[in-house]
């Protein structure tokens, strides 16, 4: 690798050496714009609007439009002036959690490596932002533009993270956000049921860009004069769902299949799903509802039946009364004294 930048980490009063390297390369394929009839390549030349003469790059300057047709031109020598064409410093402003840093601010990274005697100091820092477990926000002048950005260690090496200015992020104005949408418990269950399913530790080697390869074995067949082989269909990707909660339902029961596991079956027979369990939950409320008036209804009579129980007992004690006076005259028959003959 090339050192692209070479400068100084101001840590408190410790300063401590690096060059500084491009972390990340990009793989696109590219292109030159040729002519189609006999494969020459198309050049463009800087002309200018006003004459009309090719003006080489010692000729050319940089201007800013202020507008109705005016331009401000500035020379070198205007941006010599700046303390930015001479700073070769990355300032530590302050340590943060990495959590607090929004990902959508990460710019560019680049590493940095110790130089000379910097390696001592260089591994202090690197050490104690592991061991603190934060982030250094950083301020930096490259390509003559002050950037702020966050130093952090990865496999052992410092890492320099280019951040936007926050008022370089837009803010997103859609009609929806200003719409009353709300999502069922029934349909968030299964979204995350479908979450769950898809649910797993992120490695990086394992995604490739199919694109580019599929468009390099083109490239490589034309050069060795082969029959371009075409690439598999890419599957399209489906129409706006209609059904939100058939298409919920058959995106997990996929993710399933794709880890080997059994979809859910229609009939309740598998494993219990969020989506399920509210369906269920969702029944036993009807059934309890349903069930209250007849219950009310079994009580109703169940406290008429004791109220009658002690009139019923009441006359169930005189009735046996009654019914003993025939016993006392067979008594006194058995009793009675025999005449003699």
């Amino acid at each position: 690798m090339r050192a692209i930048w070479k400068g100084a980490v101001s840590f408190g009063l410790v300063s401590i050496g690096v060059k500084l390297y491009s972390a990340t390369e990009e793989k696109d394929i590219r292109f030159h714009q040729v002519h189609r009839e006999d494969g020459g390549r198309i050049r463009y030349k800087r002309t200018c609007s006003v004459c009309g003469e090719e003006v080489t790059y010692d000729d050319i300057a940089k201007g800013y439009d202020i507008g109705g047709g005016e331009m401000v031109i500035l020379t070198d020598e205007d941006f010599a002036d700046l303390p930015l064409t001479s700073s070769r410093a990355i300032d530590v402003l302050e340590f943060v959690p990495a959590e607090q840093v929004d990902p959508i601010l990460y710019n560019k990274a680049y590493f940095l490596e110790p130089e000379g005697t910097a390696t001592k100091p260089y591994v202090l820092l690197r050490d104690a932002l592991i061991d603190s477990e934060r982030v250094a926000i950083v301020k930096v002048a490259l390509r003559q533009r002050e950037q702020l950005a966050t130093l952090r260690v990865r496999e052992g090496v410092l890492l320099l993270n280019t951040m936007l200015w926050p008022d370089e992020i837009r803010t997103p104005d859609f009609g929806f956000l200003d719409e009353d949408l709300k999502v069922r418990p029934p349909e968030l269950a299964m979204a995350s049921s479908l979450i769950d399913s898809m649910t797993g530790e992120f490695e990086p080697d394992v995604f490739t860009d199919d694109y580019r390869a599929a468009l390099q074995e083109v490239i490589d067949a034309k050069v060795e004069g082969r029959e371009v082989v075409q690439p598999e269909e890419v599957e399209e990707a489906p129409a706006a769902a209609v059904d939100l909660m058939a298409a919920l339902k058959a995106s997990v029961d996929r993710a399933r299949a794709a880890r080997g596991e059994q979809p859910a079956r229609a009939g309740g027979g598998g494993e219990p799903t969020p989506i399920s369990s509210a369906r269920s939950a969702q029944k036993t409320a009807e059934k309890k509802a349903t069930r209250a008036p007849a219950k009310k209804a079994a009580a109703k009579k169940t406290a008429e039946k004791k109220t009658a129980e002690p009139a019923k007992k009441t006359a169930a004690k005189k009735t046996p009364a009654k019914k003993a006076e025939p016993a006392k005259k067979t008594a006194a028959r058995k009793t009675a004294p025999r005449k003699s003959a």
